[in-house]
């Protein structure tokens, strides 16, 4: 049995070896909590057992483990400065903390491979269906919050600029292309911080289920995300107006 509330108790006992008060760590512990909420409400619109339900929570509960001593250790985000899903695996299987979590070993296959992918440039490798529509859910509920983030959180926070500073910048011209492409953008692509803030709205080329993209369309996350920028550079508000236009199609595309 999957025990979601006593599994939090120790998430919380966890984060006490953590800095709470870092805004950055604050983030990622909203953030988690977020994405159990996303993850739960993506199994409940798909009419998921209530096994998978609780699995979908506690896969969300723990899937960035990893982000908490990768801000320890290097303050920031950036993919090249740690692996956070390998460190969290690497936590939480080669030493053992999931046990501190889960007594049972029944879905440990499920919620490895899911975490593991759950950051991915694209997934792939998955041949189990269970662990499949875990590893799939889990990377929508991530987006799903992150777009939260994106539209609440300080923007000098995980990117180091003001939305001022980012709207004078200009997007890099291969990272356009891409989202003209339907691609996720790399992160080693991402040059300047509007390389960063149009990867945000290329996020939704990588939607799994309709249900996630009806959350998106309810929540107009698209044209919120796009719009929280004020755009002085001219050529970067065409821009970005055409991938508002763009990306919107794209949606309502997936859904027919």
């Amino acid at each position: 049995m999957i025990n979601y509330t006593f599994a939090r108790e120790i998430f919380e006992s966890y984060l006490n070896d953590y800095d709470r008060a870092d805004d950055k760590v604050r983030l990622k512990i909203v953030h988690t909590y977020g994405v159990v909420g996303q993850a739960e409400c993506i199994a409940r619109r798909m009419r998921l057992s209530e096994e998978d339900t609780a699995l979908a929570k506690l896969i969300a509960l723990l899937h960035d483990l990893g982000r908490f001593e990768q801000l320890r250790r290097f303050d920031s985000f950036e993919p090249d400065t740690m692996d956070h899903a390998a460190y969290g695996v690497q936590v939480l299987f080669e030493e053992g903390m999931l046990r501190k979590f889960l007594p049972e070993n029944t879905w440990d296959s499920i919620i490895r491979t899911a975490i593991a992918k759950h950051s991915d440039y694209c997934l792939s490798g998955v041949t189990d269906a269970r662990a499949l529509l875990h590893a799939r859910l889990i990377r929508d509920a991530d987006k799903l919050d992150n777009c939260r983030v994106k539209l609440v959180d300080a923007t000098e926070t995980f990117l180091g600029a003001s939305p001022e500073e980012i709207g004078t910048q200009e997007i890099s011209p291969n990272i356009y292309d891409a989202v003209f492409q339907n691609k996720c953008i790399l992160s080693a692509d991402r040059k300047t911080t509007m390389d960063y803030w149009v990867s945000y709205v290329a996020y939704f080329f990588d939607i799994n289920f309709r249900e996630s993209m009806d959350i998106i369309e309810e929540n107009d996350f698209i044209s919120r995300i796009i719009r929280r920028i004020p755009y002085s550079n001219p050529k970067t508000a065409e821009q970005m107006e055409r991938i508002e236009a763009y990306v919107k199609q794209y949606a309502r595309d997936m859904k027919r």
